[in-house]
């Protein structure tokens, strides 16, 4: 990872809350902003642990960080997790995602979910999830469950089963009840147009 490739992620999953880019709003949210500190950190780990200069100086000191924030906003995704640009978590507290999970960009997360592993069965391994995508608050998506782009979740949703595109989902367990898809939702997606275009 390419330190432009990481402000690139850092950069858009801020703007994902703000709408607009400054170093001033960076600093506030790092410092005095919830859940946008576990992003930073969680995107700085991992772009430490990547450089191999830093991953024998700084790498140990931003993953005790990364650690105490996980403890205290209940945030539990680890650093080396693929997560697409523009990561937006909606509320900190109770939400697990497997290390093995694979998220799109401009994802919204809610407090309360969950992307785990199925250890057996047809759906054994680990969820993987599109761009555009809004899981609602108490959501669960368990297994090798493939979540196209542009598609919402419903609170509360059990998903056990491929969702394709564009589709809404509701229920225990979940099922497509329109192809509405995640518009209004996901929102400020546009951040291209002021952050370097090199993506990660």
């Amino acid at each position: 990872m390419t330190f432009q490739q990481y402000k690139y992620l850092v950069m858009s999953d801020l703007y994902r809350i703000e709408g607009s880019i400054s170093i001033a709003r960076l600093l506030w949210h790092i410092l005095l902003g919830e859940s946008y500190k576990f992003n930073f950190w969680m995107r700085t780990t991992l772009f430490f642990r990547k450089n191999i200069v830093l991953k024998y100086s700084l790498f140990p000191f931003a993953r005790a960080i990364l650690r105490h924030y996980k403890y205290k906003l209940g945030i539990s995704i680890p650093h080396t997790t693929d997560i697409g640009s523009g990561f937006f978590i909606g509320h900190y507290g109770d939400i697990v995602v497997h290390g093995y999970s694979k998220i799109g960009k401009n994802c919204n997360i809610s407090q309360g979910v969950t992307l785990g592993q199925a250890n057996r069965g047809r759906n054994k391994g680990y969820p993987v999830l599109g761009d555009n995508v809004y899981i609602g608050p108490g959501a669960k998506i368990i297994g090798a469950v493939k979540v196209g782009n542009n598609v919402a979740i419903g609170a509360n949703c059990v998903v056990t089963r491929d969702v394709p595109d564009n589709a809404v989902v509701v229920g225990v367990p979940g099922k497509v009840i329109s192809l509405e898809g995640a518009e209004g939702y996901v929102n400020r997606t546009d951040y291209d147009r002021v952050i370097s275009p090199i993506k990660p």
